[in-house]
Protein backbone atom coordinates (compact mmCIF):
# COMPACT_ATOMS: atom_id res chain seq x y z
CA UNK A 1 0.00 0.00 0.00
CA UNK A 2 1.55 3.02 -1.02
CA UNK A 3 1.85 5.86 1.79
CA UNK A 4 0.06 9.02 2.58
CA UNK A 5 2.94 11.49 1.22
CA UNK A 6 3.64 14.14 3.12
CA UNK A 7 4.24 17.69 1.97
CA UNK A 8 6.50 19.11 4.48
CA UNK A 9 8.64 18.51 7.66
CA UNK A 10 6.27 18.78 10.81
CA UNK A 11 6.31 16.39 13.44
CA UNK A 12 4.03 14.23 11.63
CA UNK A 13 6.71 13.83 8.77
CA UNK A 14 9.34 13.13 11.44
CA UNK A 15 6.77 10.12 13.10
CA UNK A 16 6.48 8.66 9.60
CA UNK A 17 9.88 8.98 8.56
CA UNK A 18 11.26 7.25 11.85
CA UNK A 19 8.61 4.24 11.46
CA UNK A 20 9.50 3.69 7.88
CA UNK A 21 13.60 4.01 8.06
CA UNK A 22 12.94 1.18 11.42
CA UNK A 23 10.92 -0.85 8.57
CA UNK A 24 13.22 -0.54 5.67
CA UNK A 25 15.98 -1.24 8.51
CA UNK A 26 14.59 -4.59 9.42
CA UNK A 27 14.09 -5.78 5.67
CA UNK A 28 17.88 -4.85 5.36
CA UNK A 29 19.03 -5.93 8.42
CA UNK A 30 20.54 -9.39 8.13
CA UNK A 31 22.04 -8.15 4.39
CA UNK A 32 23.86 -5.50 6.33
CA UNK A 33 24.72 -7.85 8.97
CA UNK A 34 26.60 -10.31 6.23
CA UNK A 35 28.47 -7.08 4.57
CA UNK A 36 29.83 -5.72 8.26
CA UNK A 37 34.05 -5.88 7.43
CA UNK A 38 34.78 -1.93 8.38
CA UNK A 39 35.66 -0.96 11.27
CA UNK A 40 35.35 -4.87 12.40
CA UNK A 41 33.90 -7.48 10.97
CA UNK A 42 31.65 -8.58 14.00
CA UNK A 43 28.86 -8.92 11.68
CA UNK A 44 26.28 -6.53 13.81
CA UNK A 45 26.06 -3.23 11.78
CA UNK A 46 22.24 -3.60 10.77
CA UNK A 47 21.42 -4.67 13.76
CA UNK A 48 23.10 -1.95 15.76
CA UNK A 49 21.44 0.46 13.06
CA UNK A 50 18.03 -0.88 13.98
CA UNK A 51 18.36 -0.67 17.59
CA UNK A 52 19.04 2.97 17.19
CA UNK A 53 16.42 3.49 15.31
CA UNK A 54 14.50 1.76 17.03
CA UNK A 55 15.16 3.80 20.26
CA UNK A 56 14.32 7.10 18.54
CA UNK A 57 10.53 5.81 17.45
CA UNK A 58 10.13 4.91 20.89
CA UNK A 59 11.08 8.57 21.78
CA UNK A 60 8.86 9.96 18.92
CA UNK A 61 5.60 7.76 20.01
CA UNK A 62 6.22 8.65 23.66
CA UNK A 63 5.88 12.68 22.65
CA UNK A 64 2.59 11.92 20.58
CA UNK A 65 1.19 10.02 23.22
CA UNK A 66 1.52 12.93 25.93
CA UNK A 67 -0.62 14.77 23.91
CA UNK A 68 -3.85 14.39 24.45
CA UNK A 69 -5.58 17.49 22.54
CA UNK A 70 -3.28 18.12 19.31
CA UNK A 71 -0.03 16.90 18.32
CA UNK A 72 3.77 17.61 19.29
CA UNK A 73 5.66 20.75 17.29
CA UNK A 74 8.23 19.87 14.72
CA UNK A 75 10.65 21.04 17.49
CA UNK A 76 9.29 18.64 19.79
CA UNK A 77 9.33 15.48 17.59
CA UNK A 78 12.96 16.02 15.92
CA UNK A 79 14.41 16.52 19.28
CA UNK A 80 12.96 13.51 20.58
CA UNK A 81 14.15 11.42 17.56
CA UNK A 82 17.67 13.30 18.13
CA UNK A 83 17.42 12.18 21.74
CA UNK A 84 15.91 8.44 21.49
CA UNK A 85 18.77 7.68 19.25
CA UNK A 86 21.68 8.99 21.16
CA UNK A 87 20.43 7.21 24.52
CA UNK A 88 19.92 3.84 22.00
CA UNK A 89 22.53 4.43 19.72
CA UNK A 90 24.67 1.11 19.03
CA UNK A 91 28.17 0.41 17.97
CA UNK A 92 29.97 2.54 15.19
CA UNK A 93 27.22 2.99 12.89
CA UNK A 94 24.60 3.38 15.21
CA UNK A 95 26.64 6.14 16.82
CA UNK A 96 27.42 8.04 14.13
CA UNK A 97 23.29 7.96 12.95
CA UNK A 98 22.77 9.25 16.17
CA UNK A 99 24.86 12.00 15.16
CA UNK A 100 23.30 12.71 12.03
CA UNK A 101 19.81 12.49 13.22
CA UNK A 102 20.83 15.15 15.82
CA UNK A 103 22.28 17.30 13.17
CA UNK A 104 19.17 17.48 11.03
CA UNK A 105 16.97 17.81 14.52
CA UNK A 106 19.34 21.06 15.45
CA UNK A 107 18.22 22.49 11.98
CA UNK A 108 14.73 21.20 12.19
CA UNK A 109 13.80 22.56 15.95
CA UNK A 110 16.12 25.92 15.25
CA UNK A 111 14.47 28.68 17.02
CA UNK A 112 13.90 32.05 14.37
CA UNK A 113 12.35 33.68 11.16
CA UNK A 114 12.74 31.13 8.53
CA UNK A 115 11.18 27.83 8.92
CA UNK A 116 13.61 24.99 7.89
CA UNK A 117 10.25 22.68 6.55
CA UNK A 118 10.42 22.91 3.15
CA UNK A 119 12.96 21.62 0.35
CA UNK A 120 15.56 24.27 1.04
CA UNK A 121 14.92 23.67 5.08
CA UNK A 122 15.36 19.69 4.17
CA UNK A 123 18.92 20.57 2.32
CA UNK A 124 20.31 22.55 5.00
CA UNK A 125 19.45 19.84 7.48
CA UNK A 126 21.07 17.01 5.45
CA UNK A 127 24.11 19.16 5.43
CA UNK A 128 24.06 19.80 8.84
CA UNK A 129 23.90 15.91 10.29
CA UNK A 130 27.10 15.01 7.29
CA UNK A 131 29.59 18.29 8.76
CA UNK A 132 28.18 17.32 12.84
CA UNK A 133 28.40 13.88 12.17
CA UNK A 134 32.15 14.25 10.46
CA UNK A 135 33.13 16.09 13.65
CA UNK A 136 31.80 13.40 15.92
CA UNK A 137 34.61 11.03 14.77
CA UNK A 138 37.67 11.16 15.87
CA UNK A 139 39.39 10.32 12.44
CA UNK A 140 37.27 9.99 9.41
CA UNK A 141 37.90 7.50 7.06
CA UNK A 142 36.38 7.52 3.38
CA UNK A 143 34.90 5.01 1.93
CA UNK A 144 32.30 4.94 5.17
CA UNK A 145 29.10 5.93 6.18
CA UNK A 146 30.03 9.45 6.34
CA UNK A 147 31.37 9.62 2.41
CA UNK A 148 28.05 8.16 1.96
CA UNK A 149 26.41 10.66 4.24
CA UNK A 150 28.56 13.62 2.73
CA UNK A 151 27.41 12.87 -0.86
CA UNK A 152 23.80 12.76 0.26
CA UNK A 153 24.17 16.46 1.35
CA UNK A 154 25.88 17.36 -1.61
CA UNK A 155 22.90 16.14 -3.86
CA UNK A 156 20.56 17.53 -1.57
CA UNK A 157 22.59 21.23 -1.96
CA UNK A 158 22.18 21.45 -5.76
CA UNK A 159 18.67 20.22 -5.78
CA UNK A 160 15.17 22.58 -6.21
CA UNK A 161 11.82 21.61 -5.44
CA UNK A 162 9.68 20.47 -2.43
CA UNK A 163 11.08 18.10 0.24
CA UNK A 164 9.99 15.11 -1.83
CA UNK A 165 12.07 16.03 -4.62
CA UNK A 166 15.45 17.21 -2.29
CA UNK A 167 15.06 14.01 -0.36
CA UNK A 168 14.98 11.61 -3.84
CA UNK A 169 18.35 13.82 -4.46
CA UNK A 170 19.81 12.72 -1.93
CA UNK A 171 19.23 9.30 -2.20
CA UNK A 172 20.53 9.18 -5.35
CA UNK A 173 23.39 11.10 -4.49
CA UNK A 174 23.97 8.26 -1.76
CA UNK A 175 23.60 5.60 -3.65
CA UNK A 176 25.97 6.70 -5.73
CA UNK A 177 28.65 7.14 -3.59
CA UNK A 178 28.03 3.50 -1.60
CA UNK A 179 28.63 1.97 -4.96
CA UNK A 180 31.98 3.49 -5.13
CA UNK A 181 32.95 2.74 -1.89
CA UNK A 182 34.88 -0.63 -2.70
CA UNK A 183 37.56 2.11 -4.63
CA UNK A 184 37.92 3.58 -1.58
CA UNK A 185 38.42 1.47 1.02
CA UNK A 186 40.81 -1.67 0.39
CA UNK A 187 39.32 -3.83 2.88
CA UNK A 188 35.80 -3.34 1.03
CA UNK A 189 37.08 -4.16 -2.39
CA UNK A 190 39.46 -7.02 -1.06
CA UNK A 191 36.20 -8.50 0.36
CA UNK A 192 33.74 -7.62 -2.65
CA UNK A 193 31.48 -5.55 -0.68
CA UNK A 194 30.14 -2.22 -0.23
CA UNK A 195 30.26 -0.15 2.85
CA UNK A 196 27.59 -1.55 5.59
CA UNK A 197 26.86 1.50 7.22
CA UNK A 198 26.65 3.26 4.36
CA UNK A 199 24.22 0.61 3.17
CA UNK A 200 22.13 1.28 6.18
CA UNK A 201 22.05 5.07 5.47
CA UNK A 202 20.70 4.50 2.12
CA UNK A 203 18.16 2.73 3.84
CA UNK A 204 17.25 5.48 6.22
CA UNK A 205 17.44 7.99 3.11
CA UNK A 206 15.33 5.80 1.11
CA UNK A 207 12.33 5.58 3.87
CA UNK A 208 12.77 9.78 4.02
CA UNK A 209 11.61 9.59 -0.07
CA UNK A 210 8.76 7.26 0.48
CA UNK A 211 7.59 9.75 3.69
CA UNK A 212 7.76 12.62 1.18
CA UNK A 213 6.68 11.13 -1.87
CA UNK A 214 4.19 8.07 -0.71
CA UNK A 215 6.24 6.14 -3.07
CA UNK A 216 8.67 3.30 -1.88
CA UNK A 217 11.87 2.85 -3.38
CA UNK A 218 12.52 -0.61 -4.80
CA UNK A 219 14.20 -2.69 -2.28
CA UNK A 220 17.62 -2.31 -2.31
CA UNK A 221 17.32 -0.32 -5.63
CA UNK A 222 20.48 -1.95 -7.21
CA UNK A 223 22.70 -1.38 -4.04
CA UNK A 224 23.45 -4.82 -3.70
CA UNK A 225 26.77 -6.89 -1.88
CA UNK A 226 29.12 -7.77 -4.14
CA UNK A 227 31.08 -10.80 -3.78
CA UNK A 228 33.98 -11.56 -6.18
CA UNK A 229 31.81 -10.91 -9.54
CA UNK A 230 29.21 -13.07 -8.29
CA UNK A 231 25.23 -12.66 -8.47
CA UNK A 232 24.58 -10.14 -5.73
CA UNK A 233 22.99 -11.32 -2.34
CA UNK A 234 20.12 -9.97 -1.00
CA UNK A 235 17.82 -10.75 1.55
CA UNK A 236 15.66 -12.47 -0.65
CA UNK A 237 18.54 -15.11 -1.51
CA UNK A 238 18.22 -16.55 1.45
CA UNK A 239 20.46 -17.87 4.48
CA UNK A 240 22.94 -19.15 2.19
CA UNK A 241 23.82 -16.48 -0.37
CA UNK A 242 24.05 -14.34 3.46
CA UNK A 243 26.23 -17.02 4.85
CA UNK A 244 27.94 -16.66 1.91
CA UNK A 245 28.58 -13.35 2.37
CA UNK A 246 30.04 -13.71 5.62
CA UNK A 247 32.62 -16.75 5.14
CA UNK A 248 33.78 -14.40 1.99
CA UNK A 249 34.49 -11.77 4.23
CA UNK A 250 35.91 -13.12 7.36
CA UNK A 251 38.51 -14.62 4.55
CA UNK A 252 40.00 -10.93 3.73
CA UNK A 253 39.59 -9.35 7.49
CA UNK A 254 42.92 -8.74 8.72
CA UNK A 255 44.35 -10.00 12.48
CA UNK A 256 45.19 -7.15 15.27
CA UNK A 257 42.95 -4.56 16.46
CA UNK A 258 42.18 -3.95 19.68
CA UNK A 259 40.08 -6.19 21.64
CA UNK A 260 37.07 -4.68 23.39
CA UNK A 261 34.26 -2.05 21.99
CA UNK A 262 33.40 0.37 24.92
CA UNK A 263 30.08 2.11 24.82
CA UNK A 264 28.93 4.09 27.50
CA UNK A 265 26.13 7.09 27.88
CA UNK A 266 27.95 10.49 29.79
CA UNK A 267 26.46 13.10 31.66
CA UNK A 268 29.45 16.02 31.90
CA UNK A 269 30.30 19.53 30.30
CA UNK A 270 31.88 20.24 26.97
CA UNK A 271 35.51 21.28 28.32
CA UNK A 272 35.55 17.67 30.16
CA UNK A 273 34.53 15.46 26.92
CA UNK A 274 37.04 17.65 25.15
CA UNK A 275 39.88 16.28 27.27
CA UNK A 276 38.27 12.75 27.20
CA UNK A 277 38.60 12.74 23.10
CA UNK A 278 42.21 13.22 23.83
CA UNK A 279 42.19 10.63 26.21
CA UNK A 280 40.17 7.59 24.38
CA UNK A 281 41.89 8.87 21.27
CA UNK A 282 45.26 7.79 22.23
CA UNK A 283 44.03 4.63 24.13
CA UNK A 284 42.05 3.06 20.87
CA UNK A 285 40.48 3.36 17.69
CA UNK A 286 37.11 4.16 15.87
CA UNK A 287 36.52 6.92 18.35
CA UNK A 288 32.72 8.20 18.30
CA UNK A 289 31.53 10.84 20.58
CA UNK A 290 28.03 12.12 19.95
CA UNK A 291 25.53 14.77 21.45
CA UNK A 292 25.29 18.00 23.73
CA UNK A 293 23.74 19.84 26.35
CA UNK A 294 25.23 17.79 28.68
CA UNK A 295 24.81 14.29 27.51
CA UNK A 296 27.15 12.19 24.87
CA UNK A 297 27.48 8.72 23.66
CA UNK A 298 30.50 7.55 23.57
CA UNK A 299 32.08 4.76 21.61
CA UNK A 300 35.81 3.01 20.93
CA UNK A 301 37.59 0.11 20.27
CA UNK A 302 40.30 -0.62 23.08
CA UNK A 303 42.59 -2.87 24.59
CA UNK A 304 41.81 -1.47 28.30
CA UNK A 305 38.77 -1.54 28.87
CA UNK A 306 38.75 -0.08 32.20
CA UNK A 307 40.55 2.50 31.44
CA UNK A 308 38.02 3.54 28.66
CA UNK A 309 35.68 3.49 31.32
CA UNK A 310 37.55 5.47 34.09
CA UNK A 311 38.61 8.30 31.70
CA UNK A 312 34.67 8.41 31.64
CA UNK A 313 34.37 8.78 35.45
CA UNK A 314 36.95 11.55 35.37
CA UNK A 315 34.99 13.50 32.46
CA UNK A 316 31.73 13.07 34.24
CA UNK A 317 28.81 10.16 35.26
CA UNK A 318 29.60 7.40 32.70
CA UNK A 319 26.26 5.17 32.81
CA UNK A 320 24.64 1.88 30.95
CA UNK A 321 28.39 1.15 30.08
CA UNK A 322 28.36 -1.95 27.23
CA UNK A 323 31.96 -3.38 27.18
CA UNK A 324 32.10 -6.26 24.17
CA UNK A 325 34.85 -8.54 24.12
CA UNK A 326 35.66 -8.74 20.44
CA UNK A 327 36.85 -12.30 20.54
CA UNK A 328 33.93 -13.49 21.79
CA UNK A 329 32.41 -13.17 18.00
CA UNK A 330 34.29 -12.93 14.47
CA UNK A 331 35.83 -9.72 15.18
CA UNK A 332 39.63 -9.52 14.22
CA UNK A 333 39.41 -13.02 13.53
CA UNK A 334 40.28 -14.76 9.72
CA UNK A 335 37.70 -17.70 10.81
CA UNK A 336 39.96 -19.51 12.39
CA UNK A 337 37.71 -19.71 15.62
CA UNK A 338 35.16 -22.92 15.54
CA UNK A 339 31.87 -21.23 15.85
CA UNK A 340 31.14 -21.16 19.58
CA UNK A 341 28.66 -24.77 20.30
CA UNK A 342 24.92 -23.33 22.12
CA UNK A 343 24.22 -24.00 25.25
CA UNK A 344 20.86 -26.08 25.75
CA UNK A 345 18.92 -23.60 28.05
CA UNK A 346 19.35 -20.10 29.19
CA UNK A 347 17.30 -17.43 30.95
CA UNK A 348 17.21 -14.04 30.00
CA UNK A 349 15.79 -11.53 31.97
CA UNK A 350 14.90 -7.31 32.11
CA UNK A 351 16.12 -5.84 35.43
CA UNK A 352 15.51 -2.56 36.54
CA UNK A 353 18.78 -1.52 38.46
CA UNK A 354 22.44 -2.24 38.70
CA UNK A 355 22.21 -4.16 41.87
CA UNK A 356 20.34 -6.54 40.49
CA UNK A 357 22.30 -7.30 37.51
CA UNK A 358 24.81 -9.33 39.47
CA UNK A 359 22.52 -11.00 41.45
CA UNK A 360 20.46 -12.32 38.30
CA UNK A 361 24.16 -12.76 36.15
CA UNK A 362 25.29 -14.41 39.73
CA UNK A 363 22.21 -16.94 38.94
CA UNK A 364 23.16 -17.84 35.55
CA UNK A 365 21.23 -14.69 33.46
CA UNK A 366 21.86 -12.91 30.62
CA UNK A 367 20.30 -9.57 31.56
CA UNK A 368 18.97 -6.51 30.11
CA UNK A 369 19.01 -3.48 32.37
CA UNK A 370 15.99 -0.57 31.87
CA UNK A 371 16.80 2.31 33.70
CA UNK A 372 13.58 4.79 34.72
CA UNK A 373 11.84 6.26 32.17
CA UNK A 374 13.87 4.07 29.10
CA UNK A 375 12.36 0.61 28.81
CA UNK A 376 14.09 -1.41 26.41
CA UNK A 377 12.71 -1.57 23.03
CA UNK A 378 12.19 -5.44 21.35
CA UNK A 379 15.09 -5.53 19.89
CA UNK A 380 17.21 -5.29 22.61
CA UNK A 381 15.33 -8.38 24.36
CA UNK A 382 15.98 -9.80 20.86
CA UNK A 383 20.13 -9.13 20.83
CA UNK A 384 19.95 -10.51 24.92
CA UNK A 385 18.38 -13.87 23.74
CA UNK A 386 20.83 -14.02 20.53
CA UNK A 387 23.72 -13.52 23.32
CA UNK A 388 22.32 -16.02 25.26
CA UNK A 389 23.52 -18.24 22.95
CA UNK A 390 21.09 -21.05 23.73
CA UNK A 391 18.89 -23.63 21.59
CA UNK A 392 15.84 -22.95 24.50
CA UNK A 393 15.79 -19.94 26.13
CA UNK A 394 13.34 -18.43 28.77
CA UNK A 395 12.19 -14.97 28.83
CA UNK A 396 11.27 -12.85 31.67
CA UNK A 397 10.20 -9.26 31.03
CA UNK A 398 9.36 -8.52 34.95
CA UNK A 399 7.24 -5.59 34.13
CA UNK A 400 3.37 -5.52 33.07
CA UNK A 401 3.77 -3.07 30.40
CA UNK A 402 7.31 -4.81 28.26
CA UNK A 403 4.64 -7.69 27.77
CA UNK A 404 3.88 -7.23 24.25
CA UNK A 405 7.62 -5.43 24.06
CA UNK A 406 8.82 -9.12 25.01
CA UNK A 407 6.41 -10.76 23.23
CA UNK A 408 7.62 -9.46 20.12
CA UNK A 409 10.94 -10.26 20.85
CA UNK A 410 9.78 -14.17 21.56
CA UNK A 411 8.52 -14.31 18.18
CA UNK A 412 11.82 -13.03 16.18
CA UNK A 413 13.96 -15.23 18.04
CA UNK A 414 11.54 -18.28 17.32
CA UNK A 415 11.75 -17.15 13.55
CA UNK A 416 15.20 -17.75 14.33
CA UNK A 417 15.06 -20.98 15.43
CA UNK A 418 15.62 -20.31 18.92
CA UNK A 419 12.41 -22.06 21.18
CA UNK A 420 11.37 -19.51 23.40
CA UNK A 421 9.28 -19.40 26.41
CA UNK A 422 7.68 -16.38 27.73
CA UNK A 423 7.37 -15.77 31.69
CA UNK A 424 4.67 -12.97 32.16
CA UNK A 425 6.60 -11.58 35.35
CA UNK A 426 5.21 -8.35 36.19
CA UNK A 427 7.99 -7.40 38.59
CA UNK A 428 12.06 -8.24 39.89
CA UNK A 429 10.91 -10.13 42.73
CA UNK A 430 8.94 -12.47 40.60
CA UNK A 431 11.59 -13.30 38.59
CA UNK A 432 13.47 -14.26 41.71
CA UNK A 433 11.43 -16.62 42.52
CA UNK A 434 11.42 -18.12 39.13
CA UNK A 435 14.81 -17.98 38.35
CA UNK A 436 15.11 -19.70 42.00
CA UNK A 437 13.38 -23.14 40.67
CA UNK A 438 15.22 -23.15 37.43
CA UNK A 439 16.95 -25.79 36.69
CA UNK A 440 18.59 -26.37 33.25
CA UNK A 441 18.52 -30.22 33.49
CA UNK A 442 14.94 -30.49 33.73
CA UNK A 443 12.94 -31.01 30.53
CA UNK A 444 11.92 -27.42 29.06
CA UNK A 445 8.70 -27.70 29.56
CA UNK A 446 8.66 -28.90 33.21
CA UNK A 447 11.29 -26.31 33.75
CA UNK A 448 9.05 -23.22 32.29
CA UNK A 449 6.13 -24.76 34.56
CA UNK A 450 7.98 -25.03 37.36
CA UNK A 451 9.50 -21.36 36.70
CA UNK A 452 5.96 -19.66 36.07
CA UNK A 453 4.29 -21.44 39.27
CA UNK A 454 6.87 -20.10 41.26
CA UNK A 455 6.35 -16.79 39.76
CA UNK A 456 2.66 -16.66 40.05
CA UNK A 457 2.67 -17.86 43.39
CA UNK A 458 5.22 -14.34 44.18
CA UNK A 459 2.60 -11.36 45.20
CA UNK A 460 4.51 -7.89 44.25
CA UNK A 461 4.42 -4.83 45.38
CA UNK A 462 6.74 -1.17 44.99
CA UNK A 463 7.29 2.21 47.33
CA UNK A 464 7.54 5.14 45.31
CA UNK A 465 6.96 8.97 44.93
CA UNK A 466 3.90 9.95 43.01
CA UNK A 467 5.25 12.72 40.56
CA UNK A 468 2.43 14.17 40.54
CA UNK A 469 -1.73 14.92 41.33
CA UNK A 470 -3.18 11.73 40.41
CA UNK A 471 -6.73 9.86 40.98
CA UNK A 472 -5.88 6.06 42.53
CA UNK A 473 -7.33 3.11 43.80
CA UNK A 474 -6.68 4.73 46.91
CA UNK A 475 -7.77 7.98 46.39
CA UNK A 476 -6.43 11.03 45.18
CA UNK A 477 -2.31 11.47 45.75
CA UNK A 478 -0.24 14.69 45.45
CA UNK A 479 3.47 15.04 43.95
CA UNK A 480 5.57 14.04 46.63
CA UNK A 481 3.18 11.58 48.38
CA UNK A 482 4.49 8.02 49.20
CA UNK A 483 2.49 5.19 47.40
CA UNK A 484 2.12 2.25 48.29
CA UNK A 485 1.39 -0.35 45.35
CA UNK A 486 0.28 -4.18 45.41
CA UNK A 487 0.05 -5.99 42.57
CA UNK A 488 0.28 -2.99 40.16
CA UNK A 489 -2.39 -0.90 41.96
CA UNK A 490 -2.21 1.83 44.38
CA UNK A 491 -2.99 0.20 48.06
CA UNK A 492 -1.68 2.69 50.49
CA UNK A 493 -0.88 6.82 50.28
CA UNK A 494 1.12 8.12 52.77
CA UNK A 495 4.40 10.67 53.61
CA UNK A 496 6.82 8.44 55.31
CA UNK A 497 8.47 5.94 53.04
CA UNK A 498 9.08 3.11 55.76
CA UNK A 499 5.69 3.54 57.66
CA UNK A 500 4.02 3.72 54.34
CA UNK A 501 6.41 -0.05 53.44
CA UNK A 502 5.21 -1.55 56.58
CA UNK A 503 1.52 -0.58 56.09
CA UNK A 504 2.65 -2.59 52.44
CA UNK A 505 4.30 -5.61 53.92
CA UNK A 506 1.52 -5.90 56.81
CA UNK A 507 -1.40 -6.08 53.89
CA UNK A 508 0.75 -8.54 52.08
CA UNK A 509 1.38 -11.12 54.74
CA UNK A 510 -2.07 -11.06 55.79
CA UNK A 511 -2.80 -13.46 53.64
CA UNK A 512 0.19 -15.37 54.55
CA UNK A 513 3.40 -15.93 53.21
CA UNK A 514 6.79 -17.78 53.81
CA UNK A 515 9.64 -15.46 52.25
CA UNK A 516 9.43 -11.83 52.04
CA UNK A 517 12.00 -10.53 49.73
CA UNK A 518 12.86 -6.35 49.78
CA UNK A 519 14.70 -4.94 46.88
CA UNK A 520 16.17 -1.48 48.25
CA UNK A 521 17.35 1.49 46.01
CA UNK A 522 19.59 4.12 46.00
CA UNK A 523 17.21 6.24 47.60
CA UNK A 524 15.36 4.32 49.89
CA UNK A 525 16.10 5.61 53.59
CA UNK A 526 19.10 3.44 55.01
CA UNK A 527 17.90 2.16 58.40
CA UNK A 528 14.38 0.99 56.01
CA UNK A 529 15.60 -2.85 55.65
CA UNK A 530 16.43 -3.08 59.24
CA UNK A 531 13.20 -1.80 60.49
CA UNK A 532 11.30 -3.84 57.98
CA UNK A 533 13.59 -6.97 58.97
CA UNK A 534 12.73 -6.65 62.89
CA UNK A 535 8.79 -6.17 61.68
CA UNK A 536 8.89 -9.47 60.59
CA UNK A 537 10.37 -11.22 62.96
CA UNK A 538 8.11 -9.61 65.55
CA UNK A 539 4.90 -10.28 64.16
CA UNK A 540 4.98 -12.74 61.66
CA UNK A 541 6.56 -16.19 62.95
CA UNK A 542 8.41 -18.72 60.31
CA UNK A 543 8.94 -16.27 57.60
CA UNK A 544 12.32 -15.61 56.47
CA UNK A 545 13.46 -12.37 54.80
CA UNK A 546 16.33 -11.06 52.37
CA UNK A 547 17.12 -7.82 51.40
CA UNK A 548 19.09 -7.17 48.21
CA UNK A 549 20.56 -3.85 46.80
CA UNK A 550 18.55 -2.99 43.43
CA UNK A 551 20.77 0.16 42.70
CA UNK A 552 18.90 3.05 40.76
CA UNK A 553 15.85 1.11 40.05
CA UNK A 554 13.31 3.72 40.10
CA UNK A 555 11.12 2.16 42.75
CA UNK A 556 12.57 3.39 46.35
CA UNK A 557 12.10 -0.35 47.49
CA UNK A 558 10.42 -3.14 45.61
CA UNK A 559 8.57 -6.09 48.02
CA UNK A 560 8.01 -10.20 47.13
CA UNK A 561 6.76 -12.55 49.34
CA UNK A 562 5.93 -15.67 48.28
Amino acid sequence: MAQVPQTFFDALAVRTWCGLALESLGRAREEIDAINVYPVADGDTGTNLYLTVESAVAAVEAVFTAYDVGRPTLADAARAMAHGALIGARGNSGTILAQLLRGMAQVLAADGETAHTDGSGLSVALRRAADSARQAVAHPVEGTVLTVASAAADAADGAEGDCGAVARAAYEGARAALAATPGQLAVLERAGVVDAGGRGLVAVLGALVETFTGEAVPAASGVHTRVRGASAATPAAGDGALLAVVEECADVVETGGPAFEVIYLLEAEDAAVARLRERLDGLGDSLVIVGGDGLWNVHVHVDDAGAAVEAGVEAGRPYRIRITHFADGDAHTTGERSPRERIQRAVVAVVPGEGLVGLYGEAGATTVLARPGEPPASGELVEAVRRAHAREVVLLPNDADLRHTAAAAAEQARVEGIRVALIPTRSAVQGIAALAVHEPERRFDEDVVSMTSAAGATRYAEVAVAERQSWTMAGICQAGDVLGLIDGDVAVIGTDVTATAETVLDRMLSAGGELVTLVLGDEAPETIAEHLEARVRESYLAVDTVVYRGGRQGALLLIGVE
